[in-house]
């Protein structure tokens, strides 16, 4: 039996629920799951299927690991589009967009596996701690880290990635389960940047990866609240005091997309549930999020999810 069929085996054993994240997602995108100070970490099993999962784009505070085992899984991150086949694993930084795109295929079982940077690695932390985060913040790449089925140390991940299930959903496990599942996660992030080798840089990047988020936080808590206003890449920049070409160079390699994109993603994601959550028509709920009218919600609609917001309606209301 491959080690890909043994992690199929354990993951039989646990139930994969519907996707259902809407309750936890600010009008941003911003999937906010508070995890315990104290174990950081968190392993979730979901099964995404043709108009049954939450839409729109979502970024994060944690790091994620997500993975398909059953089903093939269309995945966009940032302004690249995946095509996850199972056992194939993306490696996510916190602060990019991403999103499983809608089929009429889709059905998809996924392990998602997130947890704090500072679960691994802070300050005070031994420096060669650092490595267990190489594949979340080498940027030598623009592509998502993604190792393939196919690659080398798939079957290693495969081992150690089972062992953590069995582990986290084990009630049995109570005593050592924290510090099993930090060993297992480590093997995981050992054998991935084993992989990623070729993607090695400088402590000093992580370090700066999260200084810019830092300088970008005020206007992401901005955009939170005013995604409707129209704002403009001037007054963005100026907001993070910047200059419009370095607040163009650092917001995409923060966000994984240009300033525009970002906004054009997050009033997508909320005219896709106020489609859901309200009576109001399509015009409106352009009007209502930021678009200046319906033909180019429409237009940017049909861009993310490959159809108009009255068949998106029509398809995700019916019983």
């Amino acid at each position: 039996m491959s080690r890909f069929s043994k992690l199929l085996a354990v993951t039989r054993r646990f139930e994969f629920k519907p996707h259902r994240i809407g309750h936890l997602i600010d009008s941003t995108g911003r999937y906010d799951e508070r995890l315990d100070r104290e174990f950081p970490f968190m392993i979730r099993l979901f099964h995404f299927r043709t108009r049954r999962f939450t839409h729109g784009s979502t970024w994060h505070e944690r790091l994620e690991l997500f993975m398909p085992v059953q089903g093939q899984c269309p995945f966009r991150v940032g302004e690249h589009t995946l095509v996850l086949h199972p056992g194939d694993m993306v490696v996510l930084d916190n602060a990019k967009l991403h999103h499983v795109v809608e089929n009429d295929r889709l059905d998809s079982k996924v392990v998602v596996v997130s947890f704090l940077p500072e679960f691994v690695y802070s300050l005070g932390s031994p420096t060669h701690d650092y490595a267990f985060l190489l594949p979340f913040y080498a940027t030598g790449d623009p592509q998502p880290h993604l190792l393939r089925h196919q690659d080398d140390w798939a079957p290693l991940v495969y081992e150690s990635l089972a062992r953590l299930l069995e582990v986290y959903f084990d009630p049995a496990q109570a005593q050592y389960r924290q510090a099993a599942c930090k060993a297992y996660l480590l093997e995981i992030l050992y054998f991935l940047a084993r992989h990623f080798h070729s993607a090695v840089v400088l402590q000093s990047e992580f370090s700066l990866q999260q200084q810019r988020i830092t300088r970008l936080q005020k206007l992401f808590d901005y955009l939170s609240a005013n995604y409707a206003e129209k704002i403009t890449l001037h007054q963005a920049a100026a907001m993070t005091h910047l200059s419009k070409p370095q607040f163009t160079r650092v917001f995409k390699k923060v966000a994984g997309m240009t300033f525009v994109n970002y906004l054009t993603h997050t009033r997508i994601s909320h005219a896709a549930r106020l489609l859901l959550e309200s009576q109001s028509s399509i015009a409106e709920i352009a009007t209502q999020v930021g678009f200046s009218d319906q033909s180019y919600l429409t237009r940017q609609f049909r861009k993310s999810f490959g159809c108009s917001p009255r068949d998106y309606r029509k398809n995700c209301l019916r019983p």
